[in-house]
């Protein structure tokens, strides 16, 4: 054994803190469906056969033995066995996505983590109100939407607030018509396009010329 491994094992005051390595945050088909087993648990249902058969139709592709082995650890576990927290890029992917486009285990796992969290849940409406009005051209919905906003401690929504407001009359005018720079902003990249593709070995006239005749 390695001087590090022993030291390990030295300094350890109880047998969890060796339960350190590799493995220990290792994935699992089941992580997504926890949520569920452990409402379902919660209800009283501790049927792992029965909880198997009603996750298969929410898309879960594993086997039954995961399931048993989960459910068996909360029920000879001293302390309660709770499901992996979801990943933030996970969470925030949930959020910006139309919640008719996430599947049922999502919604779920969504919801729980509203329940545990009212200051995502809080985020979650502002951002969807926001796409709404970025969708459907209803910019004159700001000011409330600023409003909403300043009523949730939020920081860091706040200051996306605070830079809105400072160009609200724009924001509004790109939340409403119809226009938009985006034919500007591709002539820009292909001039530049065409700029990287003469590697800096011709001068503006030639420049002007590709971007005139192309």
């Amino acid at each position: 054994m390695t001087y590090g491994t022993v030291q390990r094992f030295a300094d350890a005051a109880r047998p969890e803190d060796l339960f350190t390595g590799q493995w220990q945050n290792r994935t699992s088909v089941l992580d997504e469906y926890k949520p569920y087993l452990d409402d379902r648990w919660s209800e009283g249902c501790t049927n792992a056969w029965k909880l198997w058969e009603e996750i298969v139709p929410l898309g879960y592709q594993g086997s039954y033995g995961r399931v048993r082995a989960y459910l068996h650890l909360k029920r000879t576990s001293p302390r309660p066995v709770t499901a992996r927290p979801p990943s933030p890029r996970s969470v925030a992917g949930w959020i910006l996505r139309r919640p008719e486009a996430l599947t049922e285990s999502e919604q779920l796992q969504l919801k729980n983590v509203w329940t545990n969290c009212p200051e995502i849940a809080a985020l979650s409406r502002h951002v969807r109100s926001f796409a709404t009005m970025l969708t459907e051209r209803q910019g004159e919905r700001l000011p409330d939407w600023l409003d909403a906003v300043r009523q949730d401690d939020l920081p860091s929504l706040h200051t996306l607030a605070a830079g809105l407001e400072r160009d609200r009359d724009a924001v509004i005018a790109g939340l409403t018509l119809p226009w938009n720079s985006g034919v500007v902003e591709g002539h820009v990249n292909r001039i530049k396009m065409f700029k990287r593709q003469m590697f800096g070995r011709a001068g503006f006239q030639l420049l002007r010329n590709r971007v005139l005749l192309a």
